[in-house]
């Protein structure tokens, strides 16, 4: 994968994933998605292709990536495909967010504060 200026390439066979992606959003997607992510300042996208991996939501301008982890993240093999896309991301100069789809229901003010608060430090 090449990084040329700010773009990042990616896989073309996610661009067709991702767009399936878009429409298939979870319900914490949605709501972090239509209550949040899309009035910032700062443009997310959804379900953007980076690299190997398809991000549920990045902000270019700060090289952030926020993930919505549902129930199939939570076991031993998730979790370390989990550490290794991070890992992978990492190299690539993205930060990673990761919230699960509890808490962004249930925590939801919370969620949207440390995404924030992650806007607010100055971009390296």
């Amino acid at each position: 994968m090449a990084v040329r200026g700010s773009y990042l390439s990616c896989r073309s066979k996610l661009v067709a994933q991702s767009r399936v992606l878009r429409r298939a959003l979870t319900p914490a997607e949605k709501r972090l998605w239509f209550d949040f992510l899309r009035h910032l300042t700062a443009k997310f996208t959804r379900q953007k292709p980076l690299g190997h991996y398809i991000a549920d939501f990045y902000c270019a301008s700060h090289r952030l990536v926020v993930e919505v982890d549902g129930d199939s993240h939570f076991t031993t093999a998730a979790g370390k495909r989990d550490r290794i896309r991070d890992a992978a991301l990492g190299q690539l100069g993205l930060n990673v967010l990761r919230f699960t789809n509890e808490d962004v229901m249930r925590r939801f003010e919370a969620v949207c504060l440390e995404i924030a608060a992650q806007l607010e430090k100055p971009k390296t």
